[in-house]
This record gives C-alpha cells, sequence and structure tokens, in this order.
C-alpha cells in the first residue's frame, strides 16, 4: 500500500485540486505537503535572486543552490513524516523532469510511493493560469510537457477534459 503518492505536472495542470480530492477519497487521513508552499515559506528575499527562484516574464523558472538546499531539507522533512506514520500527497512540478524524480526518489528510499503524472494540454492550463491570475503568465505552456520530460510513472491522469474527482479516484483505485 502506497505511504505518499507524488503528483507531478506543470503549473495550472490540476494537481491541487485532485490531492484535495483525494483527502476526501481516500479511507484514511492524508497530509497534502506542495511546493508552492515551501515556496511561500522561504523568506521573500529569495523570490527573483539567483540563488533562489526567479520567474521571468514568459513563465521560464530558475532554481537558485539556496532554493536547491532548502528543497532538499524539505524532501528529507516529508519523507521523514512518512517514516513517523502519516501518509502524504506531494504536489509538484518537476522543473528538472527526470532529475528531479531522482530527488525524491533519494528522499524516499524504502518507501511505498505511487508517482502520478498529471498532464494537461497546454492550451486549457494556460486558460486556467489566465483565470488564476497568481501565475506569471506562459509558466502553463513551458511546463506542460517538460516537467514529463524522461520521468517514469506507475499511472498518469490527464485533466484537460477530466474533472479532478474523476481522476482523484483513479488514483485511489491504485493505493
Amino acid at each position: 500500500m502506497a505511504q505518499v503518492i507524488v503528483l507531478n505536472g506543470g503549473s495550472s495542470s490540476g494537481k491541487s485540486g485532485i490531492a484535495r480530492c483525494l483527502q476526501a477519497v481516500l479511507p484514511r487521513p492524508w497530509l497534502t505537503m506542495a511546493i508552492d508552499s515551501l515556496i511561500e515559506a522561504m523568506p521573500p528575499a529569495m523570490e527573483g535572486s539567483d540563488a533562489g527562484i526567479e520567474v521571468a516574464a514568459g513563465g521560464e523558472v530558475s532554481i537558485g543552490a539556496e532554493f536547491r538546499a532548502l528543497e532538499a531539507a524539505w524532501m528529507e522533512g516529508v519523507a521523514a513524516m512518512v517514516r513517523a506514520g502519516a501518509p502524504v500527497i506531494v504536489d509538484d512540478v518537476f522543473l528538472g523532469g527526470a532529475a528531479s524524480q531522482e530527488r525524491w526518489r533519494k528522499a524516499l528510499v524504502g518507501l511505498d510511493v505511487l508517482w502520478v503524472g498529471v498532464r494537461c494540454e497546454s492550451a486549457v492550463a494556460s486558460a486556467r493560469e489566465l483565470g488564476r491570475g497568481d501565475r506569471a503568465r506562459g509558466m502553463a505552456a513551458a511546463q506542460a510537457e517538460m516537467v514529463h520530460h524522461d520521468v517514469i510513472y506507475d499511472l498518469e491522469v490527464d485533466t484537460t477534459h477530466t474533472e479532478a474527482l474523476t481522476c482523484a479516484r483513479v488514483i485511489a483505485a491504485r493505493v
């Protein structure tokens, strides 16, 4: 039985909605840990910094060494919570594709992980991005395919025409 569900998809692909629906349909309580929450927890000086995280006008994201160090600590912390008995749904964006997955594999070694790709057509994700108003325009289009490059999944869902709850039920059936 999975102890960790890792949802990977581009910005505005529907990962957070699926995570909330998973919490509602899974038979026991699960925590969600989102990369957005990690970014919000970082000091404001990390945003727009070469060492932290920079989002260009076209939505391209650059990650610096200090961000990577804090991210590695966060990943180890998530793994520690799981090892302490708390099942976790991770909501992440693998900007480095397979290299990002490898960082999670290292942190989650020895745990039962369900790797889930969350896909969404670029045009649909871009429309969601525009409606959200809290993302740099172009981020969804830039990430729609890139985040899946060479990533190996146990399961993939597509939110282009499928509601988050339906996707969550498909994932829950695999847990």
